[in-house]
């Protein structure tokens, strides 16, 4: 008997599981690759460190930008899921909120030549900032309002305003040695708490 339901347009092809499994592990291989050698880390360390060979990773990613956009995608959607699940688990949402800024600044302090990348011509990196604002700030806002009901921290917080405060920390901070920018937002962090 032939399927008469309705679709809305054409099918997009599922991955198969093991292809899933493939791109998170080049996903995680270059996140990597890029903390420790930045963007332009070389393809074949990439590689190797997924313990697959260069062409695997040119089937799932054409072109570096590509890599680079899927890589940032990929973290910032385990940022925003982090945000919920930290609330569930978290003894307050004042510790969620903190156990979250966490992990912005390891996502921030990570990104060692994304920025120039983001500045390139490529129009694989036109949408991405957009992207990290529209799937952080709910998340950071569903974080400070749980946080601010409970009474742990003032009530006037913007999510945005706080994400950039925090970003404008982290810029160049692996330019000098001396400089800490975990130690500068666990202040801020810190400073956030009702009196």
């Amino acid at each position: 008997m032939a399927d008469t339901r309705s679709t809305s347009g054409p099918a997009t092809p599922r991955k198969r599981a093991d292809a899933r499994r493939n791109e998170a592990t080049l996903l995680a291989a270059a996140a990597a690759a890029f903390v420790a050698s930045g963007v332009e880390a070389p393809v074949r360390d990439i590689a190797a460190r997924a313990g697959v060979g260069m062409g695997t990773i040119y089937r799932h990613f054409p072109t570096r930008a590509d890599l680079i956009v899927a890589v940032y995608r990929h973290q910032v959607e385990a940022c925003a899921e982090a945000g919920p699940a930290l609330l569930e688990s978290s003894s307050t949402p004042q510790a969620a909120l903190a156990a979250w800024i966490d992990l912005f600044v390891d996502f921030l302090v990570t990104k060692h030549g994304l920025a120039e990348a983001l500045q390139s011509d490529s129009p694989s990196f036109d949408a991405l900032h957009a992207y990290f604002v529209d799937r952080l700030v709910p998340v950071c806002a569903q974080l400070i309002d749980a946080a601010a009901a409970s009474g742990e921290i003032r009530p006037d917080l913007d999510a945005y305003t706080l994400m950039r405060g925090i970003g404008n920390l982290c810029i160049g901070s692996g330019d000098d040695s001396r400089y800490d920018a975990r130690r500068m937002v666990e202040l801020v962090v810190a400073g956030l708490r009702r009196d």
